[in-house]
């Protein structure tokens, strides 16, 4: 039976649905991969904590909007521990996220009453994005996406931003100039993982339910996300992309990694191997900057022997 390409065209509106949602996530984790330069494994139970948090609350009679308020918190507390327990404790910035990672595996089924997961159904709650409807799914997700980018961007250009900024850049210089670098940390770590389970907790409502491992993987795919948005920003615009620029792409990137996931699903390959093609794509894209700067010093080195050879003659 051979591919029918309609398919593909008709899985593409909640491929983009899925990415801008996504987005968001990727979002929190340019937030501490690039800015503070700090490789925080937090996200993969964070997500899930977002989504548990939004989908009981919703389950509990509180309305969409308190639920999302509520993810949003919940993640907050999470990157906050994260923060401590390296700020504090000395903890290495690896094994903090990945202790934490871990402890959020048993909140999260204590926050789901014990159950590895939950429905919520958008025919019984008034759900905000959702399977059903994917064209209100990605206008809805399209409004959350542009007011963090645009809070990001504010944020991000105040004292207290600038200065989490310049933690990431080089601590040393930072702390010799006065700035707590250690509360920069807490502070970019919060905010990196409220943003990841405020899109934790959008993606359960749209998918209908919250699982315990529905944030497995997901440090990576947001890696994915703020490489490929990288990429493709520096190959568009080179330096001239400033700060909110960069967050568009990052979400680009973030729409990017899902087609590339829906045409591989269209193509019948083994679901099993998606989380290998996902590290084969991130993969790539790591290797893009490396190759390109390599092929370019290659021919730079080869115009200056060509050089001196024509001197010479």
């Amino acid at each position: 039976m051979g591919l029918n390409v309609m398919t593909l065209i008709g899985a593409l509106p909640g491929d983009v649905a899925q990415g801008l949602i996504w987005g968001v996530m990727a979002i929190g984790v340019f937030i501490t991969y690039k800015i503070l330069n700090f490789p925080d494994l937090t996200v993969d139970g964070s997500f899930a904590t977002g989504g548990a948090v939004a989908v009981m609350q919703i389950l509990g009679g509180h309305s969409v909007a308190s639920a999302l308020v509520m993810a949003l918190i919940a993640g907050l507390i999470a990157g906050l521990c994260t923060g401590l327990l390296h700020t504090l404790l000395g903890i290495p910035d690896i094994l903090a996220g990945i202790l934490m990672q871990i402890a959020l595996f048993s909140i999260n089924l204590h926050i789901m009453d014990g159950g590895a997961n939950k429905a919520v159904s958008s025919t019984q709650y008034k759900l905000i994005v959702s399977l059903r409807d994917v064209n209100q799914s990605i206008l809805v997700a399209l409004i959350f996406v542009a007011v963090v980018i645009i809070a990001c961007y504010w944020f991000f250009g105040t004292e207290a931003g600038s200065a989490i900024r310049a933690t990431g850049n080089n601590p040393a210089m930072s702390r010799a100039q006065g700035i707590n670098i250690k509360v920069c940390k807490v502070v970019a770590l919060s905010l990196s993982n409220g943003l990841v389970a405020l899109s934790g907790g959008l993606f359960a409502q749209y998918q209908g339910f919250s699982d315990i491992n529905m944030g497995r993987g997901s440090i990576v795919i947001g890696l994915a996300a703020v490489i490929i948005g990288d990429v493709l920003g520096n190959a568009i615009l080179g330096k001239k992309m400033n700060f909110a620029v960069k967050l568009v792409f990052v979400v680009i990137g973030s729409i990017i990694y899902y087609l590339v996931i829906g045409v591989v699903l269209w193509l019948r390959m083994p679901t099993n191997d998606l989380k290998l093609f996902t590290a084969i794509i991130v993969a790539i894209f790591l290797a893009i900057p490396y190759l390109k700067d390599s092929i370019g010093h290659s021919f730079a080195h080869a115009k200056r022997i060509g050089g001196r050879e024509n001197d010479r003659a």
